[in-house]
């Protein structure tokens, strides 16, 4: 059983239809006008809905932060490469690979804010890396149920491919002499962001045309990679702006 919990997530996944929904239980003592709008939806889809108590959403979310809502469905369906590459969105593509984060709750903002700068899609390893549960759902605001999402094997294999593709590949490195912001993002081109403490895989590292870093001028040496995301993406929104 796969379920997404929380008012925004369970609302998004609905209106992108990319899941079958088994049942939406709600909490029995809430009866808000953003509920009330959240049963029209699953009526007009024909979605059932359960009044439960809250401690069986509990049970069901694996956590007390579902704001009342859970909706039991099946599991996120992945893109492969070519579809996200294909889901170009705009003059340039803009894709973000992310080598290795394994935190549901940076996941989830980084998803969050590649769809909100506009990105074309996600790359994520299979092994050793997050994949998109109910807590990443949560945590991205319901993003992550309309932005293409590729699982890959090999991440530095897949640099290799986007290249192959003439998309120039920018990896965030904090010992990178280059800051992000003296990059021309008007190009094709991927972001690479590394895992939570290790950043990219020497490999992967190696394979990128770019390596570029955020100047850190307190005392702590990198950002969480969640805000490092939205520190890069948002430079790219800015210069393609202009």
């Amino acid at each position: 059983m796969h379920c997404v919990y929380g008012i925004h997530a369970v609302g998004e996944a609905l209106k992108a239809r990319g899941r079958a929904f088994e049942w939406v239980g709600m909490a029995k003592e809430r009866h808000d006008l953003r509920l009330q709008r959240l049963i029209e939806d699953c009526r007009r889809l024909s979605v059932p809905v359960r009044f439960v108590q809250r401690t069986e959403l509990d049970r069901i979310a694996g956590s007390a932060a579902h704001q009342g809502v859970v909706a039991v469905t099946s599991d996120k369906q992945y893109n492969d490469l070519d579809s996200v590459i294909e889901a170009k969105r705009a003059k340039y593509s803009l894709i973000v690979l992310l080598d290795g984060v394994e935190d549901p709750h940076n996941l989830g903002a980084i998803l969050r804010t590649a769809d909100a700068a506009g990105a074309d899609g996600v790359v994520i390893p299979e092994r050793r890396a997050a994949g998109v549960s109910g807590t990443v759902a949560k945590a991205s605001a319901g993003a992550s149920e309309h932005l293409p999402i590729a699982k890959v094997t090999n991440l530095a294999r897949t640099v290799e491919q986007l290249k192959d593709r003439n998309i120039w590949t920018v990896g965030l490195d904090e010992r990178s002499v280059q800051t992000y912001d003296a990059l021309d993002y008007k190009m094709d081109c991927a972001v690479v962001l590394g895992a939570e403490g290790k950043g990219l895989h020497d490999l992967v590292k190696k394979k990128c045309d770019f390596l570029v870093s955020i100047p850190m001028l307190g005392h702590v040496p990198s950002l969480n990679v969640s805000v490092a995301a939205a520190v890069v993406l948002y430079e790219v929104v800015r210069q393609r702006r202009v």
